[in-house]
Parts: structure tokens; C-alpha cells; sequence
């Protein structure tokens, strides 16, 4: 695949998994995985800490409910976007230059 100019892409993907537990490991993974579409080299590990953060906002402690995540380029930039029972956060991760 070869990266698209920011311009033209929307949300690149959009996932929804439980809040906790194992399906929620691998919206890292999803991460990494839009940021090599983009042309980035990354490791799922870099994106933990921003996903923890986002979900830990909209979504505290869990309580049984769903999180959708969706991930976007803007700028250098991957927007990681959580939404969950009417709440909402962001948080930006530098792609590599």
C-alpha cells in the first residue's frame, strides 16, 4: 500500500470493542497498523500509553461498555479519537519523520 495525502482520507478505520478485557489489546495493533498504511514504521507499543489515556476518559473503569475508536491522519500526526456512551477524547501521536 502506498500512503494517501491527508487531503483526501477521513476516518482511516473505526473499531469498537469492549472497554476491558482481551479484545481492547489490539487497538494498538490497529494503530500501528494505520500508521504503516501511512507510510510510518510503528510499533504497537508506541501507541499503549495514548490508548490507555483516551479510553481511561470516556470510558472509566470500564463498567461493561464498548469504546469506538477511530484513527485519522492529521497533519504528522495519527488522531486516535475514543468515543463511549456520550463521551468523547482525542489524543495526537507524532508519526516519524
Amino acid at each position: 500500500m502506498s500512503p494517501r495525502p491527508a487531503a483526501s482520507l477521513g476516518a482511516l478505520v473505526r473499531i469498537s470493542v469492549p472497554a476491558e478485557g482481551e479484545l481492547r489489546a489490539i487497538v494498538a495493533d490497529v494503530a500501528a497498523k494505520v500508521a504503516q498504511f501511512l507510510g510510518q514504521a510503528a510499533d504497537a507499543t508506541a501507541f499503549d500509553t495514548a490508548i490507555d489515556e483516551v479510553a481511561g476518559r470516556v470510558a472509566p473503569g470500564g463498567n461493561g461498555a464498548d469504546i469506538t475508536f477511530e484513527f485519522r491522519q492529521a497533519g504528522g500526526d495519527l488522531l486516535i479519537e475514543a468515543r463511549s456512551g456520550g463521551r468523547s477524547s482525542e489524543v495526537r501521536c507524532p508519526l516519524p519523520a
